[in-house]
């Protein structure tokens, strides 16, 4: 009891400025680290009737824009989201669905439909019963490299589909982005590939940012410690310096706590110990580091705050379960 009291008594007042500036600073966190790399995008026109459907892609999210017509979404468990022209979607978790004219309409892989090139990494599919025939609806998709960096403990408590309104007040600014991408979706102007590539890109995480300031629809775990200025202090420490050697005396003291207290709120809130999810992150940081950025081991041990390269690779290899030479050598693009 005494514990709690202490606990209460030390935590200054918070005003409505602090716990917005506070919340800011961690999505904008969030948004640093986040990183959504595409590896495939097209434009497909299809008729009256089509039916489209897209494999699991673990690891990758979907984003899809509907520029022209309408269509149904349906998951692998049959929930069905019904779309309108405007509307985008993000899958964060790049399950199975399928995109169609109506409910009862038989989807084809959308693979088996021949693409042409338009730009790097962009395809233009013709899903039309003819070529001659007025396209009905056109959307541009595309399958990205979903990351999370730091904050990867949000990933799960992410929904399965994101329908964006635009018209409603989570996603401000996000109806600009879509409307410039149904102008380069429809007009075919030079370059437009690409620049739809960066659009969605930038859709995408605004869609996020969406759902991260509204609360993440109410999830639990890390989402409650992001809520709660007493450990959302801490939580930013660590992700502003991975590589300092944090004691927990030190992240209770970032939350004006004390340490039996703030250890005790950190593990029930979050799930792990505080000093557990300070070598998770800088492990998380070091796989992207080696992996993408193909930066050599003794760099980033030093980074991370190791007096050694071996040090550093005992605990890579504990959590990871392999060594940080696997890592690197591991080719950087995961491809279509």
């Amino acid at each position: 009891m005494m514990e709690t009291l202490h606990f209460l008594i030390k935590t200054p007042a918070m005003t409505h400025t602090d716990v917005f500036a506070l919340s800011s600073d961690l999505i904008s966190a969030l948004l640093t680290d986040m990183r959504l790399r595409g590896v495939q995008y097209r434009r497909v026109q299809a008729g009256a009737r089509f039916g489209l459907h897209f494999e699991a892609r673990p690891g990758h999210a979907y984003f899809h824009f509907l520029a022209v017509g309408s269509a149904v979404l349906r998951t692998s468990d049959g929930t069905v989201h019904a779309l309108a022209a405007g509307n985008a979607v993000l899958m964060p978790h790049g399950g199975a669905h399928q995109l169609l004219s109506s409910a009862d309409m038989p989807a084809i892989g959308i693979d088996s439909y021949q693409a042409s090139p338009l730009g790097d990494k962009v395809d233009a599919v013709d899903a039309c019963p003819s070529l001659g025939m007025t396209p009905g609806t056109i959307l541009f998709y595309g399958c990205m490299e979903f990351d999370l960096g730091g904050m990867q403990g949000l990933g799960p408590l992410m929904s399965e589909v994101m329908v964006a309104d635009v018209m409603g007040q989570r996603y401000p600014g996000l109806a600009a982005i879509l409307g410039s991408m149904k102008s380069e979706v429809c007009s075919g102007r030079v370059g437009f590939a690409g620049i739809l590539a960066r659009l969605a890109e930038v859709a995408a995480a605004m869609i996020v940012r969406g759902w991260v300031e509204c609360g993440c629809d109410h999830a639990s775990g890390l989402v409650a410690a992001l809520r709660d200025p007493r450990l959302a202090r801490a939580i930013l420490a660590l992700h502003r310096q991975p590589g300092r050697n944090w004691t927990v005396e030190e992240l209770a003291f970032e939350c004006h706590s004390s340490r039996s207290a703030f250890a005790e709120r950190f593990q029930a809130t979050i799930g792990t110990p505080p000093l557990r999810y300070a070598t998770e992150l800088r492990m998380h940081l070091a796989s992207q580091w080696l992996g993408q950025g193909r930066l050599p081991v003794e760099t980033v041990a030093q980074r991370l705050g190791y007096a050694s390269q071996a040090a550093f690779s005992r605990a890579y290899k504990r959590i990871t379960g392999q060594t940080p030479g696997v890592s690197r050598r591991k080719p950087a693009d995961g491809g279509a």
